[in-house]
């Protein structure tokens, strides 16, 4: 065996100051962790022990309360009412905000040779939107709007475009590369290397991504819904003032099934585009 190769193999005290090192970096993670949740349980007089001791009683109140009755059970209709409007509103808005992401994307992306500058400005453009959550904006716009549909659908479109437009360009960043390289070397022009180069390799992955944000949308509009006062949010949060608990637990149950079932359609149109 030669020098250069036994200068290669890591000696057994090498390992073992690594091990050293990663167990120690672990330690003092988890005494930083243990000190932020003590000091922020003390700040917030969070009582741990006393948490977990109401864990049995919470079950037991949602065991007697949280079961649909008759007069919920009358209400299923207007509850699907709602349901099926709050859907559609959140594919929609999934449908308008992956279209204008997917376009907003072509700027952003650097496989694509656009300015430099105004590709980085959609990068900041999109992590702005991104990081501001939907709740947030949905305050925002209350001001503007008031509590109607409209705001809702405000409120879902930025935070979902800001996430698409992000996943859209890590996406064709990733997957159409070395064809829209292929496509400029044959002098391809800018229209042509978008639509048989970036658009047949990347829609499936695109299209992943807006059913898991229609999924995502769907459970966020509800929320939204209770701010804006609109679709299965609003009736929700009139059941539960009311504490008319056995129909708001009815609304809980049909969001749950909804969600369940959209994801269910959706991976089976994954497991066909992929």
């Amino acid at each position: 065996m030669s020098g250069e190769h036994m200068d290669k193999v890591p000696k057994p005290q090498d390992q073992t100051s690594v091990f050293v090192r990663r167990r120690r970096t672990f330690t003092l993670i988890f005494l930083g962790v243990m000190a932020v949740f003590s000091i922020s349980s003390a700040v917030t007089n969070y009582d741990v022990i006393g948490g977990f001791e109401s864990i049995p009683a919470a079950i037991t109140w949602i065991a007697k309360n949280l079961i649909p009755d008759e007069k919920a059970l009358s209400r299923l209709p207007n509850i699907i009412k709602k349901l099926t409007e709050t859907a559609l509103l959140s594919v929609a808005v999934t449908v308008c905000a992956g279209i204008c992401a997917f376009f907003f994307s072509l700027l952003g992306t650097r496989i694509t040779k656009i300015n430099p500058w105004i590709a980085r400005t959609v990068r900041i453009a999109a992590a702005f939107f991104r990081n501001v959550p939907d709740v947030v904006w949905a305050m925002l716009l209350l001001f503007s709007f008031g509590q109607n549909i409209l705001t809702g659908f405000f409120a879902l479109f930025f935070a979902t475009f800001g996430m698409l437009t992000r996943t859209f360009i890590e996406t064709i960043d990733e997957v159409c590369e070395a064809c829209v390289e292929a496509l400029y070397a044959t002098g391809a022009t800018y229209l042509q290397t978008v639509f048989r180069g970036i658009v047949p390799h990347s829609m499936p992955e695109i299209v992943s991504w807006v059913l898991y944000m229609i999924e995502t949308n769907i459970r966020n509009s509800t929320l939204i819904g209770v701010l804006t006062a609109t679709g299965i949010g609003a009736m929700f949060d009139l059941y539960y003032k009311r504490m008319d608990y056995g129909s708001a637990s009815m609304v809980v149950i049909s969001i749950v099934i909804l969600v369940i079932a959209i994801e269910i359609i959706s991976n089976q149109i994954r497991k066909v585009i992929m």
